[in-house]
């Protein structure tokens, strides 16, 4: 079945089938318990400098599992340097972590780590494929994280977490904030995501980029435009005008340069950075932005 059939599929049969998938994977890794109150900015870490120049990137890979979950995770990072604010990736249905290199290298070379697992029943090329398995793919986020940060050591600065993810993988990324949400989450982007279930995202307020095509065809703009209409926490909304549900050559560059400068804002403080957000946004006149972004978030 086409990912695309298959995603309309998962976002129709998701909300009966939650409670059942959920029940059959073990308990994500155990997150910090203290957060601010429900809808309050978290606090963000002491600012640190963003780098200035471009770094040269080495991809190494882990191989991790959660108990039966098998999360081989290719990661992103400087060769020099550090310790860098770390990003968990999330692909999308039958895809794998590779496909997304061109961005991922693009954060990468600006003084970022990403880490992108492929998830046991949704990547590409898996033997036991369930679109489903979506709903357990935030808990295996959390894990890879938590591994992540312990094996790079200094190389990650574990004050400085976001998470980002594509279609499903957007699904993920705003699982990240509910249910069992991961307080170690400081920024978010969403690309061309929505919610399976319509549900207040919880605890710290945390600033999201959304981006979305606004002709996608497997995820309605009108979904991805749902959720941050809802949303109270500082956010920010890049619309592809003619995009479709994979951002062509020509769009990449755009959202790559925003969502790298909105990184550098969320995660470094980079009040430079935040007032490029529009001019990136909307260079070449492909893309709208609006933005309501809380400096002080």
């Amino acid at each position: 079945m086409h990912r695309r059939t298959m995603l309309k599929a998962m976002v129709v049969t998701g909300a009966t089938a939650a409670a059942a998938a959920c029940s059959t994977t073990q308990s994500p890794a155990a997150q910090p318990a203290a957060q601010p109150a429900e809808g309050k900015p978290s606090s963000a870490p002491a600012v640190k400098k963003a780098p200035t120049g471009t770094f040269k990137v080495e991809t190494t890979k882990l191989s991790l599992s959660r108990g039966t979950r098998a999360l081989p995770t290719t990661i992103w990072r400087p060769t020099t340097g550090g310790p860098f604010p770390l990003i968990l990736f999330s692909h999308g249905l039958t895809a794998t972590p590779s496909e997304y290199a061109d961005l991922i290298t693009t954060w990468a070379k600006a003084g970022f780590v990403v880490a992108a697992p492929a998830y046991p029943h949704t990547a590409g090329g898996v033997r036991d494929f369930n679109e489903l398995d979506v709903l357990n793919q935030p808990a295996d986020a959390s894990y890879v994280i938590t591994e992540v940060v312990k094996r790079l050591g200094n190389t990650i600065d574990a004050d400085r977490i976001a998470a980002a993810g594509h279609s499903a993988g957007g699904v993920t990324t705003l699982g990240m904030f509910t249910g069992t949400r991961d307080a170690r989450l400081r920024a978010a982007v969403v690309l061309a995501g929505r919610q399976l279930i319509t549900t207040p995202l919880e605890g710290a307020a945390t600033p999201i980029l959304f981006v979305h095509g606004k002709r996608d065809d497997t995820v309605a703009y009108v979904d991805g435009r749902a959720v941050y209409n809802a949303l109270t926490w500082p956010k920010a909304f890049l619309t592809v005008t003619r995009g479709n549900h994979v951002a062509s050559d020509t769009e990449l560059p755009v959202i790559a340069a925003t969502s790298t400068d909105f990184w550098r804002w969320s995660l470094y403080g980079d009040e430079a950075a935040r007032s490029r957000l529009k001019s990136d946004a909307t260079r070449g006149g492909l893309a709208t932005f609006e933005s309501r972004l809380d400096p002080t978030a």
